[in-house]
């Protein structure tokens, strides 16, 4: 992935010196062991929000089940140590031009059809933060909150990727990052477009498996979108290198909910998925890439997601 030539953003809180965010081991959450599901956390914290239950809202992006029992919790510290604007290390300097591209890109959509985008922050922590959702762990992976608009990222969830799932290796990997980082925006696209709003008054009175079967739509769409951010940004800046796209159509089979619950339970239970298959979470992703609109990731409106 060529990354140099993307605009940088300022739109970053670099809260990874914070007091109390000093890595997973501070908080003793083992992404890699025992604990409650990444997609299970994730998963309940927006289905709380959906249904009016519970305000800590989380819109995940890219989620690993981890095994059964349920990660320890923490009081929420304050941000003790932030910094806005840029940061100077490498991945940060990575991250913030990836969500640069996103901002370039998605104000040029929006203006050409009226509106105006507003773009969200991203927040870069270690281990935990606090977040108007509650609070931010690195074991719940990537995560939108929509009730402060912001993207919350432990960058060490990148490793755990190209570790875990082995999707990509070396430099592939980076547009890895950048797909998650774009699907995570995806979510604010859609907060931006009134999408999650009215998904949120569907799912209300709407039994668990109806709820379930919208929020596929949800992340699908997300995925999809993705893929438009990708399609223009190759087109402005040449961003893809060989084996960029393969390596982002592994990493989304490998989170798909039929891959993941056959890997923790061995069988799988259609009705509770909350991302999609495999199989459509790599079909939506490259409708988004090889369409650039918005209106081919409508699905709500598709006969088959």
């Amino acid at each position: 992935m060529r990354w140099d030539d993307l605009p940088q953003s300022d739109n970053v809180e670099d809260r990874r010196g914070e007091d109390g965010g000093g890595g997973r081991g501070g908080f003793g959450l083992p992404i890699g062991g025992g604990g409650l599901g990444i997609g299970t956390v994730v998963v309940l914290g927006l289905l709380g929000w959906a249904l009016g239950i519970d305000p800590r809202v989380l819109i995940g992006g890219a989620e690993i089940l981890t095994g059964g029992g349920s990660p320890r919790q923490e009081a929420p510290l304050n941000p003790t140590s932030q910094h806005s604007g840029a940061p100077s290390d490498e991945m940060g300097r990575f991250v913030a031009r990836v969500l640069g591209s996103t901002e370039v890109q998605w104000r040029d959509i929006f203006s050409k059809s009226g509106q105006r985008y507003r773009a969200p922050t991203l927040v870069l922590y270690s281990g935990v933060t606090q977040a108007a959702c509650g609070y931010a762990q690195s074991a719940m992976g990537p995560f939108y909150c929509p009730n402060d608009q912001k993207v919350y990222l432990d960058t060490s969830f990148f490793r755990e990727v190209e570790t875990r799932f082995h999707g990509c290796e070396g430099r592939s990997c980076q547009f890895v990052q950048a797909y998650i980082i774009a699907h995570e925006v995806g979510h604010h696209v859609q907060q931006q477009l009134g999408i999650l709003s009215k998904v949120h008054e569907m799912q209300r009175g709407a039994d668990k498996a109806q709820a379930n079967r919208l929020q596929v739509r949800v992340e699908l769409q997300a995925d999809c979108l993705a893929g438009v951010w990708a399609h223009h940004s190759e087109e402005k800046w040449s961003l893809l290198q060989p084996g960029d796209v393969e390596a982002a159509l592994r990493t989304a089979a490998a989170i798909g909910d039929d891959r993941l619950q056959k890997q923790a339970r061995g069988y799988v239970v259609p009705d509770s998925f909350t991302h999609g298959t495999s199989e459509q979470r790599q079909r939506w992703f490259q409708t988004g890439l090889k369409e650039g609109t918005v209106s081919a990731c409508n699905t709500f409106a598709s006969q088959q997601i």
